[in-house]
């Protein structure tokens, strides 16, 4: 219970969530971080390490249908959800590490830590949101970087642990989302998002309802274009490094740039976070949106600059290409039904982890014959992010969310 919970974390509880989402995310993409070790025992191809991420995807996806068309994740505490998901994660984790023998076990497992990532990573947001909505732009900005470090980890993990066998690094990552369990489970929920005792009943399916709300669909529809765009961008980062001339397959440069590139990501979130209090989400969000196109635009050009300049630029790409993800889970929590919160993110990402599922097949399967250009198969994905969260950033700060 919260009571039970040191005072100065109820006082500031934010920190305490933060840290539990990069503890629990680094579940998401600790596979990856053995890509070069799983290549060789297993003989798994690039399209296989996609599958292997997408059925993380495609359990998240189930996951958080279930729990938005069900309500469930209204109608319990998001701190208990959070807890049980991250110990079943951590478990699901750790057996891929134990006992997958191949592409078989592997895709199940990963399946499941992908099912179990549904009860972390939406609930997070709906957590920090009943402890501070007053600034919840900000404070989502730092859970959002908690979960890009949390995605990161697993190649810092690596590089520090060079020595290390993959199942080492791995279970490290299971390690890390225990202690997240028990972090939120002794904090407990926050005061606000409370259910009114007017408020409609949780029918199944009433999360629809969110998209009749105009400015919960512009935050949306911005959400599945930079959808389109994340997380095959976080997929590919190692393979980006290595078309760039920067590192060769398994070396620790490799892990060393990899992790600074996903890394900045949490960056570009706490700076986004500080500027939207100056001038709203909305805004904030169509910048990152455009700077990130810049990038996926200018990256299969770039072969000819000198190597701080490749550098440089996907630095610039890994902080802008996460820097909007949490201004819009604000903007779509400011714009539902406090009752239907939890429900409307879970939902929300749902349909954008979809999304992600075919940019990271198509980019993983093609990266071999498009090369560099395999950037541009990005580009759409920020394009149309700008174009359907245009009603929001057109409008000032006060009414664009904050």
């Amino acid at each position: 219970m919260a009571a039970d919970f040191p005072f100065a974390a109820m006082r500031n509880p934010v920190p305490v969530i933060v840290i539990a989402q990069l503890f629990g995310t680094s579940l998401w993409f600790s596979a990856n971080s053995a890509a070069d070790d799983l290549s060789r025992q297993w003989g798994i191809t690039p399209a296989d390490l996609g599958t292997l991420t997408n059925a993380v995807q495609l359990g998240f996806i189930i996951g958080t249908l279930s729990f938005a068309i069900s309500g469930l994740a209204d109608r319990y505490a998001a701190s208990r959800i959070f807890a049980v998901c991250a110990i079943g994660g951590a478990l699901a984790n750790a057996a891929f590490a134990l006992f997958a023998s191949g592409m078989a076990s592997g895709v199940m497992l990963r399946f499941a830590v992908g099912l179990c990532l549904a009860g972390v990573y939406p609930l997070g947001m709906k957590l920090v949101v009943s402890w501070v909505p007053e600034r919840a732009g900000s404070a989502l900005a730092q859970l959002v970087g908690m979960l890009t470090l949390g995605t990161a980890l697993p190649h810092g993990i690596r590089l520090a642990g060079a020595g290390w066998t993959w199942q080492n690094t791995i279970l490290v990552s299971s390690g890390l989302a225990v202690l997240a369990a028990a972090l939120i489970f002794h904090l407990g929920d926050g005061p606000h998002l409370k259910r009114r005792h007017d408020a409609p009943p949780l029918r199944l399916g009433r999360v629809f309802y969110s998209f009749s709300i105009s400015e919960f669909r512009a935050s949306a529809f911005g959400y599945f274009g930079h959808q389109w765009e994340l997380y095959a961008f976080w997929t590919l980062t190692p393979a980006l490094v290595i078309l760039s001339g920067l590192a060769t397959p398994g070396s620790s440069a490799l892990s060393g740039f990899a992790f600074a590139i996903i890394a900045i990501g949490a960056l570009g979130c706490l700076a986004g976070g500080w500027a939207s209090q100056r001038i709203g989400s909305a805004r904030v969000a169509a910048m990152a949106l455009a700077l990130s196109a810049l990038c996926c635009a200018l990256y299969p050009v770039a072969g000819g600059w000198p190597e701080w300049a490749k550098i440089v630029l996907l630095l610039l790409w890994g902080a802008t290409v996460v820097a909007d993800s949490p201004h819009f889970s604000a903007l779509s929590a400011r714009a539902c039904p406090p009752e239907i919160v939890g429900s409307a993110l879970a939902f929300q990402n749902a349909i954008g982890f979809a999304i992600t599922m075919l940019s990271i097949h198509l980019g993983t399967r093609w990266i071999g014959d498009w090369g560099v250009y395999i950037a541009w198969l990005l580009l759409p994905g920020p394009i149309i992010g700008l174009l359907g969260l245009s009603p929001l950033w057109r409008k000032g700060p006060a009414k664009a969310g904050t």
